[in-house]
C-alpha cells in the first residue's frame, strides 16, 4: 500500500474548530479525514445524513398546521375535487 499527499483548501476558522473537536477525541486532522474517507468507501456513500436545509420557522408553522388539520380529521378527502373545493380552486 502506497501513500500520497492531499492538499485541501478550507476556511481557517473551520480548520481550527475541527482540529479542536478532533483533539477532544484524541485524533489529529489526518486521522479524522482518513476515518471519513474509509467509512465513505466502506459504505459506498457519505457516512452521514445530508439535508438541503433545516425547516425554517415558516415551514415549521406550516407543518404544525398540517399536523393539526390531520389530527382534527379536516384533512380527509375522498377526491382531488374535494381538495380543490376546500381551498377555493
Amino acid at each position: 500500500m502506497g501513500y500520497t499527499t492531499m492538499t485541501i483548501r478550507m476556511d481557517k476558522d473551520d480548520k481550527e474548530r475541527a482540529k479542536k473537536l478532533f483533539s477532544e477525541f484524541g485524533l489529529d486532522m489526518t486521522t479524522a479525514i482518513n476515518m471519513f474517507l474509509k467509512q465513505s468507501i466502506r459504505e459506498n456513500a457519505i457516512p452521514f445524513l445530508l439535508t438541503l436545509d433545516v425547516p425554517n420557522e415558516t415551514t415549521r408553522r406550516a407543518m404544525a398546521e398540517g399536523d393539526g388539520i390531520i389530527a382534527s380529521g379536516r384533512g380527509r378527502f375522498s377526491s382531488a375535487q374535494e381538495i380543490f373545493d376546500s381551498i377555493g380552486v
